[in-house]
């Protein structure tokens, strides 16, 4: 994994404090990889929130808490919920090649 302590106790933190307890975060992508170089931070959120009002609230507080720690940079998230009815590809990546953090 090429995330700094600081980084993954930032990433871990902001998750929990906009989505809630029981909120899990994966790292995944080329970050989640020691053998790549550069990359975004590509995410994966599974939360226990439903209103999609809310988890929009909860994406947005999260990116800017996360970009007041660590600086602008290149972060993509995926949110999984309860309810969700269609699953991208990528979603599938994710859950099994992703680590939690």
């Amino acid at each position: 994994m090429r995330l700094s302590e600081h980084e993954k106790e930032s990433l871990k933190h902001a998750a929990l404090a906009c989505f809630g307890y029981g909120t899990r975060l994966r790292l995944f992508g080329s970050r989640a990889d020691e053998h790549r170089k550069g990359g975004d931070i590509d995410l994966l959120i599974e939360s226990h929130l439903t209103d999609p009002a809310d988890i929009a609230k909860a994406h947005t507080r999260f990116l800017s808490q996360i970009y007041t720690s660590l600086g602008e940079q290149k972060v993509d998230v995926l949110i999984d919920y309860p309810g969700r009815s269609s699953y991208p590809p990528i979603f599938q990546v994710a859950q099994e090649q992703g680590i939690v953090l």
